[in-house]
């Protein structure tokens, strides 16, 4: 599957910001429910008031750090998970001392903070702290499910292993392939895919059902 969207896309170079591990953890937060143009838009906000700093977001009002990220949607619950981030980020010592932490001991305490779940997580740890844990958003599911790659059964942390498991350890494919899952899921294996355009027609059984 990788060599296939590798050919059909290109490299994505994924993650799409370049302000350091602590503008990706943000982004990871902003992302949820929307598309990446929206976060760019919230960060770029950030970025002129001067505010993409942990403690300067924890300094402000909620209402002011809602309006400036208003263009990611659902901006109120936002601002209040990142707050939630905020505070474990400054709270543990800053991204230095993160850095420094297993793997599973980070992944445990990012899902102890409140509005951050696996796919969140895991954003944050591949692309902030460039760990070796595979991304899987809905996309996954459902390329992997029409592919047969998987049957319906798989939730998150299982599907999260059995890719894991047959990749990894592997930074630089599990970004990459989370990235090729995205645009292709975005391009081509829509709800109503375009099954003409896709370079896995001859190798997917719901391409084949039709």
């Amino acid at each position: 599957m990788f060599s296939w969207l590798l050919r059909q896309h290109g490299p994505q170079g994924w993650w799409p910001c370049q302000g350091g591990p602590f503008e990706v953890m943000v982004g990871a937060v902003l992302t949820q429910n929307t598309a990446w143009v929206n976060v760019e838009k919230a960060i770029h906000n950030l970025h002129q008031a001067e505010a993409l700093d942990a403690g300067t977001i924890l300094g402000m009002p909620e209402t002011r750090l809602a309006q400036l990220i208003r263009p990611s949607g659902y901006y109120n619950i936002k601002a209040g998970r990142l707050r939630n981030l905020c505070r474990w980020y400054v709270g543990a010592g800053g991204f230095e001392r993160l850095r420094q932490q297993d793997t599973g001991v980070l992944r445990r305490e990012l899902l102890s903070i409140k509005g951050v779940g696996p796919e969140t997580g895991d954003d944050i740890l591949l692309y902030a702290f460039h760990r070796p844990v595979f991304v899987v958003d809905a996309y996954t599911f459902r390329l992997f499910e029409r592919t047969g790659l998987i049957d319906s059964g798989h939730d998150y942390e299982s599907l999260r292993a059995w890719v894991e498991s047959r990749l990894g350890p592997d930074v630089k494919t599990f970004n990459e392939l989370h990235a090729l899952i995205v645009r292709h899921g975005n391009r081509v294996c829509r709800p109503r895919p375009l099954c003409d355009d896709c370079e896995l027609r001859s190798h997917c059984r719901y391409n084949q059902a039709d």
